[in-house]
């Protein structure tokens, strides 16, 4: 029993453990040697603890900027970011134990959906699927899950979303490539197949982005942090500015205010920096293990890739996207209280991939002007959406944070459906 209470305290409620186990037992099932699997398990580990690490980082920073921002315009701003949520679910909720055992069940569902249907597509996103995971645990927490029903529960809903939704964006995807051999696994697809809506309404495709050049004065925004830290620095510093010396001084201490908020600004961009370093670190040693599983599972299948994998077709219409999206959250941000919703904050890294993604899609069906009118519907449509569900995550004790990408916002809606349906209210 002694043996038993050692396993349970110290390993399985250890998430990097648990992710280290997930990727050594698919290294072993591919027969790889023994150092192979040695070296995966341990970078996979330790991709996974550079990720929590840089969730942290965001969270503290996060939190600064919303006192603030509360505090500058009397408003209710709350921060849109996956990773924050990611972070706070495994160090104040304590489901790290939980999202980490979901991750290889969305992927084991996922597998077995993709065999026995016509929709046979392997999310392959690992990050991907770590956010569904860890707002799948979030939202049967909410709902009064716990133990093995709430492992379940997440898992058999991330593996519906993990095979639906790269089916559902795949016929524009198809355009946008010209081949079959790729689907896309990202977890905003419905957001770009609405703005693929509004664009090809109100676009005309014979009118590519890709036709035209973008100044030498804008090529910084192909940096991710470059252009991330041109949106925070002013978000910040305009915070700060409007909310004084006063409310900043029990975060800057003797440090100048002003100073500070650069500083955590630039502390923003450096988690995610970090936590993208552990993505990358993550993904490079447990996809490869999962990639091979499903291949030899589910013969036939399209590996559903990154968003990034889009990027090279039109890469015009990503900064454009980018920069159109973020206009429409602004004025999204401002539109949400009018509605009587909390006002919510841009994320501003969800703005250029998934923004930049959306402007993809938009320019294939409906050109340059589908992208402009299709962005900035994408940027009100990804700030209403989780303005609609931060209420529950209020409730769990998300203060000033909700969720960013689309797909797994109705991830929540979902399981407030089964909620309702099930009579719990």
């Amino acid at each position: 029993m002694s043996a038993l209470n050692f396993i349970i305290n110290n390993i399985l409620t250890q998430a990097a453990v648990i992710i280290g186990l997930i990727a050594c037992l698919g290294l072993v099932l591919q027969k790889k040697s023994v150092g192979t699997v040695l070296s995966g398990t341990m970078k996979t580990m330790l991709g996974f603890l550079v990720l929590s690490a840089g969730s942290t980082v965001i969270q503290g920073s996060l939190a600064f900027f919303g006192d603030i921002f509360n505090k500058a315009f009397g408003l209710r701003g709350l921060v849109a970011s996956i990773e924050g949520i990611n972070g706070q679910a495994m160090n104040q909720l304590g489901l790290g134990k939980e999202i980490a055992i979901t991750l290889a069940g969305i992927f084991v569902v996922n597998i077995i959906l993709a065999r026995v249907t016509k929709f046979k597509y392997i999310f392959l996103t690992g990050q991907a699927l770590l956010w569904e995971a860890t707002l799948c645990m979030v939202f049967a927490y909410y709902v009064g899950l716990r133990g093995i029903p709430l492992i379940l529960a997440g898992s058999v809903v991330g593996g519906l979303f993990a095979t639906l939704m790269p089916a559902f964006a795949q016929p524009i995807v198809r355009r946008i490539t010209g081949s079959d051999d790729i689907a896309l696994g990202h977890f905003c697809t419905i957001g770009y197949m609405f703005t693929a809506l509004i664009a090809k309404f109100t676009g005309d495709e014979s009118k590519s982005s890709e036709d035209i050049k973008l100044p030498k004065s804008m090529e910084f925004l192909q940096d991710t942090y470059l252009s991330v830290m041109v949106v925070m620095i002013p978000f910040y510093l305009i915070s700060a500015a409007f909310a004084g010396p006063a409310a900043c001084a029990k975060y800057a201490g003797d440090t100048n205010y002003m100073v500070y908020a650069f500083l955590q600004s630039l502390q923003f961009v450096v988690g995610l920096y970090v936590l993208m370093s552990g993505v990358r670190m993550l993904l490079a040693e447990i996809v490869p293990a999962f990639q091979g599983i499903s291949m030899k599972l589910v013969p036939n299948s399209k590996p559903a890739l990154d968003c990034p994998v889009l990027f090279p077709y039109a890469p015009n219409s990503v900064i454009l996207g980018f920069i159109f999206t973020t206009i429409g959250s602004i004025i999204g941000m401002f539109l949400t209280p009018v509605f009587g919703l909390p006002m919510i904050l841009p994320g501003v890294m969800s703005n250029f991939f998934a923004g930049g993604t959306a402007g993809i899609f938009a320019n294939q069906v409906g050109g340059r002007r589908g992208v402009m009118i299709g962005c900035i519907a994408h940027g009100i449509f990804i700030m209403i959406l989780p303005a609609l569900l931060s209420p529950m995550l209020g409730q769990i004790g998300f203060v000033n944070m909700t969720c960013t990408d689309v797909d797994t916002v109705v991830t929540g809606f979902f399981f407030m459906l089964i909620k309702s349906v099930a009579g719990i209210f």
